[in-house]
């Protein structure tokens, strides 16, 4: 018996619309071809935020979450953890605050995976603007002193690029191989933004640990992207497929570079054309 292909999709920019949106096409096609294939996420967002997006999609195996920090069945069973502890998380903040850059932060505020949501006191144009979008969110915590939690999920910078390169070589020069670090335009607001995780804690190793739990090869995925974060997977899944709004040095490293982009529901006219 054949064994069932393996799909892993990253969200903002290559599954999701633009407006956050999942078309009744794509979640039609998607869930038509969960019915006989293994049907996953990978995304710098949360479980709670994905849960919300995707109420239309079947997935079956663990999600890749928050950059790859985070592995997680749909019911909520933990695959992998990897987190920034608050020393390393404090003293990565400190480098920030020498450059007049303040960060969000997000981490685990308990053992039930229930996630905080920290925001500074001190915000740059770019961050407010981003801020508006979770105005709603339980999630939320003034963080005046700019403290890191025990458990840090991610350290992220938003702002403009000649604020953080600077930051992003500096931070890569004090910390080395003890933290991952990834720069990269914010396609929202037309920014950049930079991303502090543990160094295990991109979404290509939680990629293994997801192969190790369905005891597959990571040949036999085909993953879909657009972003920085994307690349990783895109180097050691059997078939890479880029958008075709996905960033030039991704395009350069697919495997296959789709004529849709994410708001021509790219992914769901590949997954249907190959039947």
């Amino acid at each position: 018996m054949p064994r069932r292909p393996i799909y892993i999709t990253d969200l903002d920019h290559t599954f999701l619309r633009s407006d956050l949106s999942v078309s009744n096409f794509s979640a039609e096609t998607w869930n038509k071809k969960a019915e006989s294939s293994i049907m996953t996420i990978a995304t710098a967002r949360s479980f709670q935020k994905s849960q919300e997006l995707l109420k239309k999609i079947d997935i079956n195996a663990p999600m890749i979450l928050l950059d790859g920090t985070i592995v997680i069945t749909p019911e909520r069973k933990l695959i992998d953890l990897k987190t920034i502890d608050k020393k390393l998380g404090d003293a990565i903040v400190d480098v920030g605050i020498q450059f007049d850059i303040h960060p969000f932060i997000l981490g685990l505020k308990d053992n039930a995976l229930n996630e905080a949501f920290l925001y500074p006191e001190k915000l740059n144009d770019y961050q407010r603007d981003v801020l508006k979008g979770y105005k709603d969110d339980s999630r939320m915590q003034f963080n005046p002193n700019n403290l890191t939690m025990e458990q840090n999920l991610k350290i992220v910078y938003f702002g403009y690029e000649e604020q953080l390169r600077p930051l992003y070589e500096e931070l890569k020069k004090v910390f080395g191989t003890s933290i991952e670090a990834k720069l990269s335009p914010e396609k929202y607001g037309g920014g950049y933004f930079l991303t502090l995780l543990h160094p295990k804690g991109d979404k290509a190793h939680a990629m293994k640990k997801v192969m190790e739990y369905l005891e597959r090869d990571h040949e036999e995925i085909t993953v879909f992207g657009d972003s920085v974060n994307d690349l990783g997977m895109f180097k050691l899944a059997g078939t890479s497929v880029a958008v075709s709004n996905a960033l030039e040095e991704v395009k350069a490293v697919a495997d296959l570079v789709l004529p849709h982009s994410n708001d021509e529901d790219a992914v769901a006219k590949y997954l249907k054309s190959i039947g």
